[in-house]
């Protein structure tokens, strides 16, 4: 068959978007132009692109560079595609900017560029506020580790005593450290009735050497922390207005809200009825589901949307999660079969989930304990991850109400699903298998 010359192949090949930022000649005599980043450039770009009747674009999404322009288009009306970089590399030796532009137009036209998913409108905000706080959490963070650095430099070992120097306990007997106190007596009597430490224990650990320059940098510390607890009642207060909003705009629940699963709330969740909440904007309840947390669900919706539409299948939300086996197959022969590098939060957070559920009496706790004694901690976390992935998908997609059947039936499933493939196979090596009868013993002690 004689081969086609690339005009030739450029003629078969039908274009799916005829208007995706390709200015002919005809339209304008400098087809390729190159525009500055400010934002009157970019708004010039866009009536650049009105005039030309362009009508969708596809972008590189590198960095947050990305952003500004994908936003002004999206006001203006664009189809906006924002694609992953790996997936338009330029042929090597040809890497200029015009180059990788004219590549990314010519794929996008004959429609062989995938979209990445992008939330819309106030579940984008809600999901940009989620994501400040989290920065401001990983940031107040920091500020524990100095407190802790400079009560072991005064030698006062209160966070080995305590669990969580930022709680009720912590917090008093930091705060009158730095105002001046140092009597164990009135440092130990601020504790909190819920503290499980004995008095005596937390009067030994509080008689330190106390120096100017630590006291100093204690208070610092502690000073930054609160500003950054601050910062985070702010996002929680946003937060709540956007979650009042999407309820306006969702209609009431079909189901009354189920009772919680959990009774105390996590660390760290936000300050917000979140359950009430998603239950009023999606219908259904997300924490019945074993490992998800209302702030879990809450960063879900946020980084997924509230319905899950732009995926077909819990196949395909689990594959772009990276959650499930990513075939290499070459000759008919499988050369791999792990499952991809990603940088998904939402695969990261339900990996933690899976971690914490190992340790429960449910039906995805024993799931995970059977296949980590068999394949491994690190392959039954993802495995367990993608399970709850589905849940969570058949949750939001199809409504389903899940109810965990216990630790006890999973494992006796898996053992009747262990009988039957030993009957099967004796069958077919001509035996049947029948269950032994144990004959009891009796000891008799005289």
């Amino acid at each position: 068959m004689p081969r086609k010359s690339p005009s030739h192949l450029q003629r078969d090949l039908a274009p799916i978007h005829p208007h995706a930022a390709a200015v002919s000649p005809r339209c304008d005599p400098e087809p390729v132009r190159t525009f500055g980043t400010f934002t009157g450039d970019l708004q010039r770009l866009a009536a650049w692109f009105e005039q030309c009747r362009v009508t969708t674009v596809a972008l590189e999404s590198t960095g947050v560079y990305w952003i500004p322009l994908y936003e002004i288009l999206t006001q203006r009306g664009f189809a906006m595609v924002v694609v992953n970089a790996r997936e338009v590399k330029q042929v090597p030796g040809r890497k200029t900017d015009v180059c990788d532009a004219q590549w990314l137009q010519r794929l996008h036209e004959y429609g062989l560029l995938r979209a990445s998913f992008q939330p819309q409108g106030e579940i984008a905000t809600l999901r940009s506020y989620l994501r400040q706080r989290e920065r401001l959490l990983e940031a107040a963070a920091a500020h524990i580790q100095h407190m802790q650095k400079a009560l072991t430099q005064m030698n006062l070992q209160l966070h080995h005593v305590v669990a969580d120097i930022t709680g009720q306990t912590g917090l008093r007997i930091i705060r009158a450290l730095v105002a001046g106190e140092r009597d164990p007596d009135r440092l130990a009597a601020l504790r909190d009735g819920r503290c499980k430490t004995p008095l005596a224990t937390l009067r030994a650990a509080l008689v330190g050497n106390d120096r100017e320059e630590h006291v100093f940098a204690l208070a610092q510390a502690l000073e930054l922390y609160e500003v950054y607890q601050t910062k985070v009642a702010a996002c929680d207060e946003r937060i709540a207005a956007v979650l009042e909003r999407l309820q306006a705009q969702s209609p009431p629940p079909a189901v009354p809200l189920p009772p919680p699963r959990r009774a105390q709330p996590q660390a760290h969740e936000p300050a917000v009825p979140v359950r009430a909440a998603l239950h009023a904007i999606l219908g259904v309840d997300l924490t019945q589901i074993d490992g998800i947390s209302p702030s879990l669900a809450l960063k879900l919706v946020s980084e997924c949307g509230p319905d899950l539409a732009a995926w077909p299948s819990a196949q395909h939300f689990t594959s772009w999660l990276g959650l499930a086996p990513h075939n290499k197959i070459s000759g008919g022969k499988v050369l791999s079969s792990r499952t991809r590098r990603s940088g998904s939060r939402v695969a990261a957070l339900l990996r933690l989930a899976a971690g914490a559920i190992g340790r429960t009496q449910t039906a995805l706790g024993a799931f995970y304990r059977r296949l980590a004694a068999r394949v491994g901690k690190v392959k039954a976390i993802t495995a367990t991850a993608r399970k709850i992935a589905v849940l969570v998908y058949n949750t939001l997609r199809h409504g389903m109400a899940y109810a965990d059947p216990g630790a006890a039936y999973y494992e006796e499933r898996y053992r009747q699903r262990m009988l039957s493939n030993l009957r099967r196979r004796a069958k077919s090596l001509g035996y049947v298998l029948e269950k032994a009868e144990l004959a009891s013993t009796e000891l008799v002690v005289s």
